[in-house]
């Protein structure tokens, strides 16, 4: 998205960056859970007040998966525990939050809690959190009030052309929805195959499972999921073990005795704890990530009401 005036936020000094921008200074790269970070979070308040913001949109929601690339440890829960249900209930992409809710998530974002989004109001207004303490901030407004008041805390402000996390640099975004024609798609797929398999993700890296008949029903999805159909998953363990090459990456999706289906990653150099975490299942099936071998029986986007894809997902 584009704003007029676009500013970084940081707690480190221009004059101790070198000649291509890089900052040589003393200032550690991790929130100090105190004033300074209170000082970034009254930064965000001041901004969206100076341009009548009151409420924000949540885009492109993320947790941490297998990967984290923040300098603090991620927690359990993300960092979104007391903000949202441990499922993630209203943690996805088009949710609207209050202003303070959106302070939060900012907060966990600073922290490297795990949790990461972009937080929007139409085209007046963003935030985005990059790493090591960078907020970027941009309004349809010059808010000389708010950059006058977060000088005065001891943060930076620096006008810039751009976010470099605008969501315009990431597209296209290209979707298939998820209609009529998709579910009779997949439920003719599952009438050939018996069953298949459907992954479900309403946040980034955070799937949910579910097994698909002929005559299953539309399941409860999340709004804006991105769908993957799968084969359903095979009962013959030691198959699937072989089907593990040596330099394999990707997700196995496990059910248990109790028909709970869940999906963990794994690679190649760790055949035996893979082997170990089959032991007892009842079925499972390898799912690898590369571009080239990730071939999904059928992709689409979970449209809003009006049928139109918004979500932003890169397919």
């Amino acid at each position: 998205m584009s704003t007029s005036h676009v500013c970084r936020i940081t707690k480190y000094d221009p004059a101790d960056r070198d000649d291509r921008g890089a900052y040589r200074g003393s200032e550690d790269v991790v929130s100090d859970h105190g004033p300074v970070e209170a000082a970034y979070l009254a930064a965000v308040t001041a901004f969206a007040e100076d341009t009548g913001v009151t409420s924000l949109t949540i885009r492109d929601p993320a947790v941490s998966g297998f990967v984290h690339f923040g300098v603090e440890s991620p927690l359990d829960g993300h960092g979104l525990h007391g903000l949202f249900p441990p499922d993630l209930t209203g943690y996805h992409d088009g949710a609207r939050v209050t202003l303070d809710l959106g302070r939060e998530l900012v907060r966990a974002m600073l922290r490297d809690n795990g949790a990461w989004c972009r937080l929007e109001s139409e085209d007046r207004f963003f935030v985005h959190v990059g790493y090591d303490q960078y907020l970027y901030i941009g309004s349809a407004q010059p808010c000389e009030r708010a950059v006058a008041l977060t000088t005065a805390s001891g943060l930076f402000v620096e006008p810039l052309d751009g976010s470099p996390y605008d969501p315009d640099g990431d597209g296209p975004y290209e979707s298939r929805p998820a209609d009529a024609t998709f579910w009779a798609e997949a439920a003719a797929l599952a009438a050939r195959h018996d069953s298949v398999l459907l992954e479900e993700q309403f946040v980034g890296s955070y799937s949910r499972w579910h097994r698909l008949t002929a005559d299953t029903t539309v399941p409860d999805l999340g709004p804006r999921a991105l769908l993957y159909v799968w084969p359903d998953l095979s009962t013959d363990i030691p198959a699937v073990l072989r089907t593990m090459s040596p330099d394999f990456t990707g997700q196995a999706v496990v059910e248990h005795a109790d028909g709970r289906i869940h999906s963990f990653h794994t690679d190649g150099d760790d055949r035996a704890g893979l082997a170990e975490a089959l032991a007892g299942v009842r079925a499972a099936i390898l799912l690898p990530n590369t571009t080239d071998d990730h071939n999904p029986l059928l992709v689409a986007v979970r449209p809003d009401d009006d049928g139109i894809v918004r979500a932003r997902w890169r397919i």
